[in-house]
């Protein structure tokens, strides 16, 4: 997590690290039932991490997203994080479907992925967007 520049004390900012923190908390019970190849087990945390990831990943791409992707600067990478976004939903599909050793793939995945905002977009949102932007997202997320 991003700790150098100030970015998570903005409020939606601090609350998507906050539950950046949360998803990589959960996985390990995920990890485990994978390992154990218990697919009961790997539904039932599957289902608990779609509850934490669905309303993250939405919220990231209905308000920061979605005004950042309005300057050209920022469009493509934005894109690149909502593709990644469907990517891992593809592998924690497999996942759920009963791919135990898809495990490793989709926690690195999401590890670069969540690294990608947090060290990366968050901090740049951080310093180019200004108050009026701000509580546009705040109204969309």
């Amino acid at each position: 997590m991003c700790s150098y520049c100030g970015c998570k004390d903005i409020e939606l900012i601090g609350r998507y690290m906050e539950e950046h923190d949360q998803l990589i908390n959960e996985l390990g019970i995920l990890r485990r039932a994978c390992d154990e190849q218990d697919l009961a087990a790997v539904r039932g945390a599957c289902e608990h991490l779609a509850g934490l990831m669905r309303p993250h990943f939405d919220s990231e791409e209905r308000s920061l997203f979605a005004v950042l992707r309005e300057d050209e600067d920022f469009t493509e990478h934005v894109d690149d994080l909502c593709a990644e976004h469907e990517d891992l939903w593809a592998l924690f599909d497999a996942v759920k479907g009963g791919d135990f050793g898809g495990y490793k793939a989709f926690e690195d995945r999401l590890r670069v992925h969540m690294d990608r905002e947090d060290n990366g977009l968050f901090p740049a949102a951080a310093v180019s967007l200004d108050g009026p932007s701000w509580d546009r997202i705040m109204d969309l997320a």
